[in-house]
């Protein structure tokens, strides 16, 4: 016979899976880090390529086949390290996944579109997962560049293409480079 738990132990439970998650994303900031920085310098390529004029300055997002093959290298790693899978982790995993599908979609339907309104939409789904993992593991800076980013996808379809790559390249500093500094060092602090 299987022992009632008291409303306080299955909050304290769930807390403590809550933590564990909270620590072991943490030493996963190296995803946010990966995919922040590569955004972050194909937007400030691309940038500088399109203001000297190079016609072909959408090749700066080869970066991303670099990122691409990073991420797998790291999941590989992760998983001989990782013993248990959290419910909230899980979770994670699966959102961004999906978003991460929902970008290659958009790539290929601005092929069509044409790319001049891609980056309101990729702002958009920045702060989506940025927001929904910051809620997911009770971590105010993600959900804070979540909000911006909501914000700044808003803003950006007032403004003109390369003004867009520059509001993109902040909306990842805010929401993906500078929580995952955070991340980082939450995880070290918890590790001495």
């Amino acid at each position: 016979m299987e022992k009632e738990l008291l409303p306080q132990e299955s909050l304290s439970i769930i807390q403590n899976m809550i933590d564990k998650t909270k620590h072991s994303l943490s030493d996963g900031s190296h995803y946010f880090l990966l995919w922040g920085y590569a955004v972050f310098l194909g937007c400030i390529i691309q940038y500088s390529l399109l203001a000297i004029g190079f016609h072909e300055h959408y090749y700066a997002w080869s970066i991303i086949l670099v990122a691409i093959v990073i991420h797998n290298i790291f999941i590989f790693r992760d998983s001989k390290k990782q013993k248990v899978v959290t419910f909230i982790e899980e979770a994670n995993g699966q959102l961004w996944m999906g978003i991460g599908i929902a970008f290659g979609v958009m790539a290929i339907m601005f092929l069509k579109v044409g790319y001049q309104y891609c980056f309101p939409f990729y702002i958009l789904f920045y702060g989506l997962g940025s927001f929904i993992c910051g809620k997911l593991i009770k971590f105010k800076p993600l959900v804070i560049g979540g909000i911006v980013c909501y914000t700044l996808a808003a803003i950006s379809v007032f403004a003109n293409y390369p003004t867009q790559i520059l509001i993109t390249a902040f909306s990842i500093l805010i929401s993906y480079i500078i929580p995952g500094h955070l991340l980082r060092a939450k995880y070290k602090t918890l590790n001495r």
